[in-house]
């Protein structure tokens, strides 16, 4: 079967909406059938999208290696607390008022190095939508306490970005080696090779993925993150 018109690589492909998620996905299986199963088995993913911009990439970072409990009370302390919730203020801020609100040392570090480059030019959030994932995944990655798994939820569950490809993730990992018979949970490394075929849509494998690994082990897979600011 002829893949839809629109599957050909350009820039930049975005997934704003349930059509575009169907079409990401209608994609996907035309370039690669074995995934035809995989969405049979787990269903169509949910659109899942978060606010962007520096709120956004802030929750995440609260979010990291925290249960989902602790990072929506950490995050509602800290939106309380910085408010309105800018770069400006977070670079002003006294680490021991951020500790206050439950942050640890090294997230104190993170949003603070983000928080400058930001205020300095050197991270244009903005600008990150119209570049290619691997380009704009590199320049995240250059900001201090910004580590790929931080990059690709950014990309993928901020702005929407088809093509962002969390290869590190477990449960990612885990899918795959469920959905593809695999003797063991690929790498990092081995899943990015493997996900090769699917450009420029691997975002959207991601979310397929993530909720076949849901109904295969009847657990969410999806990274938690902070709840965003309101202002």
């Amino acid at each position: 079967m002829p893949p839809p018109a629109g599957c050909e690589p350009a820039p930049v492909h975005r997934i704003d909406s349930e059509a575009d998620l169907a079409h990401g996905l209608a994609c996907l299986v035309a370039a690669d059938p074995r995934l035809a199963a995989v969405l049979a088995t787990g269903g169509a993913p949910p659109l899942r999208r978060r606010a962007a911009g520096f709120a956004g990439l802030a929750a995440i970072v609260v979010g990291q290696q925290v249960s989902t409990a602790s990072a929506a009370a950490i995050g509602a302390r800290l939106f309380a607390a910085i408010d309105p919730f800018e770069p400006a203020a977070i670079v002003r801020a006294r680490p021991a008022r951020l500790a206050q609100v439950g942050l640890s040392t090294p997230k104190i570090k993170a949003l603070k190095a983000i928080a400058r480059a930001i205020r300095d030019g050197s991270l244009d959030l903005d600008g990150l939508a119209t570049l290619p994932a691997d380009a704009a995944h590199e320049a995240l990655c250059a900001v201090h306490g910004i580590g790929p798994w931080t990059a690709d939820s950014y990309l993928l569950f901020c702005l929407g970005h088809a093509d962002a490809w969390p290869a590190g993730d477990l449960a990612l990992q885990e899918a795959a080696r469920l959905a593809f018979g695999l003797d063991a949970r690929p790498t990092a490394r081995q899943l990015a090779v493997l996900a090769e075929p699917w450009r420029p849509w691997r975002g959207v494998a991601a979310f397929l993925l993530w909720t076949y690994y849901r109904t295969a082990k009847g657990r969410e897979a999806v990274p938690p993150a902070a709840p965003l600011a309101t202002n």
